[in-house]
């Protein structure tokens, strides 16, 4: 059966979109609390480890909250392949903020955070709804502001900004169909 891009696009963005985003969160809250409780040595490695490990951990959720990315059953998606592209370009971002790492190690949770939130401007145009471009600009924002106004801190409130970031736009991502 062939399906019209459009009738793909409208078969993506009616999926759920719980389970990547919480594994953001779950992972960004654990780096906040390794930057509280444990040395920055400690905390720089969990940044790497940490975001590199949001996607298996959402193929893991996504068992949970119904999305199942790995159900052989489904039909093929291309919006599904433009996805994991995105997810492709938050990885090779690291070309970008390993350099400034090793200059300034501090500035880790700062490139981190903010190239790797840029996947949810591509996000908001497949589903054709505004949180991707609200979870883009405002964690943009927020985590450049963190990084200015707490530099002895980057390593806790960059993370829990993030978090923040996370819950408001799993809250939109929730009831996006009840509002429109």
């Amino acid at each position: 059966m062939n399906r019209t891009l459009e009738e793909q696009r409208i078969e993506f963005a009616n999926q759920k979109f719980l389970a990547t985003p919480l594994a953001g969160l779950i992972v960004w809250t654990i780096i906040g609390f390794i930057g509280i409780f444990f040395s920055e040595f400690v905390s720089v490695w969990s940044i790497f480890i940490g975001t590199g490990s949001i996607v298996y951990l959402g193929l893991f959720l996504s068992k949970f909250t119904g999305e199942n990315f790995l159900d052989k059953t489904k039909p093929k998606n291309e919006f599904d392949t433009l996805f994991l592209y995105t997810a492709g370009q938050a990885i090779l971002v690291y070309s970008i903020a390993i350099p400034f790492f090793l200059v300034d190690y501090t500035s880790l949770p700062m490139t981190v955070g903010i190239l790797t939130g840029l996947m949810w401007l591509p996000f908001s145009w497949i589903i054709k709804h505004w949180s991707g471009i609200f979870h883009t600009l405002t964690r943009t924002i927020l985590v450049l502001v963190l990084w200015y106004l707490f530099p002895e801190y980057r390593f806790i409130v960059i993370p829990f900004g993030i978090v923040l970031i996370y819950i408001i736009t799993l809250v939109i991502l929730r009831y996006r169909k009840q509002v429109e």
